[in-house]
């Protein structure tokens, strides 16, 4: 079997593995930690002697202490950053499979490099990506994939620790570096609304087309960049038969062909899990207006 035909027998299996981990991301959040305050101490009877105009002044002083120290100091940007990324990383189809990259929201604030570089953490750690790289390892065994690798407990071991470290590689010059170079935000933006057409050719271009930190759109560099640096390291660890320039191109195509397959799964899931699991993924629609005072606070589409 040439290496084409290995690539083309695996691409098939890795659309259904790669198609649910593309969107394994995630920063790890601050919790916000708001301590309870104590009730406000009751008056003390002043002495006779003190004058009625000073005890009012010191409980007018005390009111005025207590209501300004229990306001809540505003969040920063970066703050209300990671309050949304706390939420975004425990998201998970079918209760298994990751889904940290993912945001409803299209005004979501710029992710900080630290935050990026916790989107890869998260994403590479996560307990489903090293059950994914088993099933993968498992499946080119079956198939004598790389047999330059051979058979056994050895060849399943590094088949493994190859489908792994393709896996850590992407994330790491995909989601953390490279979008910290280029000011670009890793995470997929989910549209959600809009003809069937227009949301899967929407969701193909992300691959190629992405969302710069100052809300604009442009060229992906981080993610084709990524994959062909992934490709490019991965000639240290595959076989010397498994490796070169054009098998380099091939594994980045194919890995991007790939994740733009995975985001038309991660567009559509919610509309999948409402319609066939009858599970409601969308975000909480807002409260309905009281009588007579019309429709309002409704969104128009994106």
């Amino acid at each position: 079997m040439t290496a084409v035909e290995t690539q083309a027998s695996r691409f098939v299996f890795r659309i259904l593995i790669l198609a649910l981990t593309v969107a394994a991301a995630g920063g790890m959040g601050r919790a916000q930690v708001v301590a309870d305050l104590p009730d406000a101490p009751q008056s003390q009877t002043q002495p006779q002697s003190a004058p009625a105009s000073s005890s009012s002044q010191q409980s007018s002083s005390s009111q005025q202490s207590s209501s300004s120290s229990q306001q809540p100091a505003a969040k920063t940007k970066e703050q209300q950053s990671e309050d949304e990324l706390k939420k975004e990383e425990k998201q998970r189809i079918l209760g298994v499979v990751p889904n940290f990259n993912t945001t409803d929201n299209q005004n979501a604030l710029p992710l900080t490099p630290k935050q990026k570089f916790h989107l890869f953490f998260k994403s590479s750690v996560d307990p489903f990506v090293f059950a994914a790289a088993g099933l993968d390892a498992g499946e080119e065994q079956a198939t004598n994939a790389f047999p330059g690798y051979g058979q056994g407990a050895e060849g399943y071991a590094k088949r493994f620790g190859a489908s792994y470290a393709d896996t850590f590689d992407g994330n790491l010059w995909g989601n953390a570096i490279l979008p910290s170079l280029w000011h670009e935000d890793p995470r997929y933006f989910r549209k959600g609304t809009g003809t069937f057409w227009h949301r899967a050719l929407y969701s193909a271009s992300t691959n190629v087309w992405s969302r710069r930190d100052n809300g604009t759109w442009g060229p992906n560099y981080g993610n084709v960049g990524g994959n062909f640096i992934a490709g490019g390291i991965s000639n240290a660890y595959y076989p010397s038969t498994d490796r070169g320039f054009s098998l380099t191109v091939e594994r980045a195509l194919t890995v991007t062909a790939e994740g733009a397959i995975g985001s038309e799964f991660v567009e559509f899931w919610p509309d999948v899990a409402k319609h066939v699991f009858h599970q409601n993924q969308d975000a909480p629609k807002p409260d309905a207006p009281a009588s007579g005072t019309g429709i309002s606070n409704l969104g128009s589409p994106q």
